[in-house]
């Protein structure tokens, strides 16, 4: 089966350098491995320590990071020069909103967000996937219904990591 939808990319262009919108990525989504991630689910008795324990790791944007990627570092590797991090990040405690209505958006969660030095603009920039927009192929309003609150947190980072005004 292949089926079609409209994906919305969202991007917020910065005045910041690369380097502090990195740390303000990495200080507002707390880093959990995926072993202390498997620790916490196994340590769980129930769904209310579960999400206590996910809480408790969290980091202040309510996100969590499950895994870097520096593209700029192996890409010097092979010759090229580029700046760009690669954030895979979510919550299981938002993602259950949408994942109980429709397995289907596990898929698309966690979100992957990248930052990256523009090139051709010197500019810094926060890019990612509308979560909703992802969603909206499973043709399920609540799963859409909780996407858009995830898209709302979404753009709460970008525009406080970036500086970027609404």
């Amino acid at each position: 089966m292949k089926d079609e939808s409209v994906l919305i990319h969202c991007e917020y262009e910065s005045e910041r350098s690369f380097d502090e919108v990195v740390a303000a990525v990495e200080k507002a989504v707390n880093f959990v491995s995926n072993d202390t991630f498997r620790q916490i689910v196994l340590a769980s008795t129930d769904a209310a320590d579960f999400e206590a324990r996910v809480r408790a790791v969290e980091g202040p944007s309510g996100f969590i990071r499950f895994l870097d990627v520096d593209h700029g570092a192996w890409m010097t590797r092979i010759g090229l020069k580029a700046r760009a991090r690669l954030y895979i990040l979510g919550n299981p405690v938002i993602a259950r909103t949408m994942l109980k209505h429709e397995l289907g958006v596990g898929l698309n969660v966690p979100v992957r967000v990248m930052i990256y030095a523009d090139p051709k603009t010197g500019t810094t920039r926060l890019a990612y996937d509308l979560p909703s927009s992802l969603m909206t192929r499973l043709d399920n309003g609540k799963v859409t219904a909780a996407a858009e609150c995830l898209d709302e947190k979404l753009e709460k980072l970008a525009r406080s990591v970036t500086g970027v005004e609404a």
